[in-house]
């Protein structure tokens, strides 16, 4: 249940097809700039940040791979490496990244917003993506998936399968060498440590409540959904990392050290998260793929969403029958059925009065809640998300 990504054309080299040199001319091979269009983060940030975040890219892979390269011993894994890097890594919408470029620049004072510091927030932006990367690999291997951003998941690409596994501890634990490099001789060094690693933890529990929720043995039992459930995989699974942590790392460089701020900021992140993510859920069913680049599964894929859990709040007993035989099962005639129960219960309608009611209570919790920090930084974010069709 992450926030959705789009789906990306362009070919990507696959493993024993191509290995890079690092040269710089690269980086128009690894960057699609149309793949993030649907970006509701550019819009805050503009396109120009968006070109000066993808030129450190390959700064930063060269900075991971240069010393394992001039090792012989471990050259050919190193390659391999490298390429698992430019696969998985920058082909997102880079949401969460590019957070922490907007939120440091809300936050910071003019004096702290040096080119330095800029280049710092861009680089954990990319440590964020990276995480991203680390948990896409491994989700995609749970749950059986084909497609990620319009290519084969990586365990898909020819020669990978299981080795992916170990791929995606590797994406994890560069994350750790990038920050030692860039910011070991930093005040807030140890905080952003810290917050990594506990981001990590809360975003497994979180993949742990989904995987467990369905019946192990892969049946169809809609009685182990509702909304609490939901609300709670929502919270460590997505929320977290997607919302709180970019804006927490932002923090941390400006130098905020209360503690009753970031308790400030997480009660609006965590909000925003969930209705973004509900957000996700209603486009998935209903949703225009021509417009969100994509078509939803969740149905088929058996996903404790939001609509199902709301189906069932209000479903009669025959229809809880009919969603009870037909969901979690990849045949358009059985999804169609369901859709047709979700149509009978006017969830279309439901979801509209949700996002409004949802809408204004973030904006109040925004006014009263955000206190010493700028107001303007959550208003952005709220203000972009809002009614967002894609």
């Amino acid at each position: 249940m992450s926030v959705s990504e789009e789906p990306v054309t362009k070919k990507r080299p696959h493993v024993n097809g191509y290995h890079s040199d690092g040269n710089q001319s690269e980086k128009t091979q690894y960057f699609n700039h149309n793949s993030n269009q649907n970006n509701f983060v550019i819009e805050a940030v503009g396109q120009t940040e968006l070109e000066k975040f993808d030129s450190i890219f390959e700064t930063l892979v060269n900075d991971l791979t240069k010393d394992g390269l001039n090792n012989e011993e471990i050259r050919e894994i190193i390659l391999r490496f490298k390429e698992v890097i430019h696969y998985n890594v920058p082909h997102g919408k880079k949401n969460r990244g590019l957070a922490v470029i907007c939120s440091y620049r809300h936050l910071a004072s003019p004096d702290q917003c040096t080119d330095d510091n800029l280049n710092r927030a861009r680089v954990l932006g990319w440590c964020i993506e990276m995480l991203q990367a680390f948990f896409l690999v491994a989700d995609d291997i749970m749950d059986q998936s084909s497609m990620r951003r319009g290519q084969p998941c990586w365990y898909k690409v020819n020669n990978v399968g299981n080795i992916a596994i170990n791929d995606s501890y590797y994406l994890e634990a560069i994350i750790y060498q990038v920050l030692k490099q860039y910011f070991r001789s930093e005040p807030y060094y140890l905080d952003i440590l810290e917050l990594f690693h506990q981001t990590t933890i809360q975003t497994v529990i979180g993949q742990g409540l989904d995987l467990t929720t369905p019946p192990a043995d892969g049946s169809i039992d809609l009685s182990r959904f509702s909304l609490k459930r939901y609300d709670s995989i929502v919270k460590w699974k997505t929320a977290y990392y997607s919302f709180y942590m970019p804006v927490a790392l932002a923090m941390y460089m400006a130098g905020v050290t209360s503690k009753q701020s970031f308790e400030n900021a997480k009660t609006i992140l965590l909000q925003m998260g969930h209705y973004f993510q509900v957000q996700d859920d209603y486009l998935d069913c209903y949703g225009d793929p021509s417009v969100t680049g994509k078509v939803g599964t969740d149905i088929e894929e058996n996903k404790c969403g939001w609509l199902i859990n709301q189906a069932l709040l209000k479903a009669t007993p025959e229809q809880i029958q009919i969603l009870q035989e037909n969901y979690g099962q990849d045949n358009s005639e059985k999804v169609a059925k369901v859709k047709a129960v979700f149509n009978e219960l006017d969830l279309k309608s439901v979801y509209l009065q949700y996002e409004e009611d949802s809408y204004n209570e973030l904006m109040s919790l925004i006014d009263k809640t955000s206190q010493d920090l700028p107001k303007q930084l959550f208003i952005d974010f709220a203000n972009k998300i809002y009614k967002r069709k894609k």
